[in-house]
């Protein structure tokens, strides 16, 4: 597979929002929700179970990770749910699965 040069200005601008995109994914608690999100929806209670913290915090990590657009929400009553936005971080997460929570006989 041949790669195509792109130019400087490109590859600067790309490389400044690949490391916006890691600092958000560089927060242990932010990884972990998008994990459980890779699963499927789930709301802010199944989430606050599933890392067993306060909802406060997970809030704060939820809103961090919609505003950085990683995930969208849908309402229900008075039910947030959560799900993955796109197919780029259901992918990074899926790698990030595969090469650091498999079990090493399926890598």
């Amino acid at each position: 597979m041949q790669k195509v040069q792109i130019p400087a200005e490109d590859m600067a601008r790309n490389a400044e929002a690949a490391a916006s995109y890691l600092k958000t994914l560089a927060h242990g608690g932010r990884l972990m929700i998008l994990c459980h999100l890779s699963g499927g929806e789930k709301s802010v209670g199944e989430l606050e179970g599933l890392l067993d913290l306060r909802q406060a915090a997970v809030s704060q990590m939820l809103a961090r990770l919609r505003d950085e657009g990683f995930v969208s929400t849908r309402r229900d009553g008075k039910a947030i749910y959560y799900s993955l936005k796109d197919a780029r971080t259901a992918e990074v997460i899926g790698m990030m699965y595969r090469l650091f929570c498999a079990p090493a006989d399926t890598q």
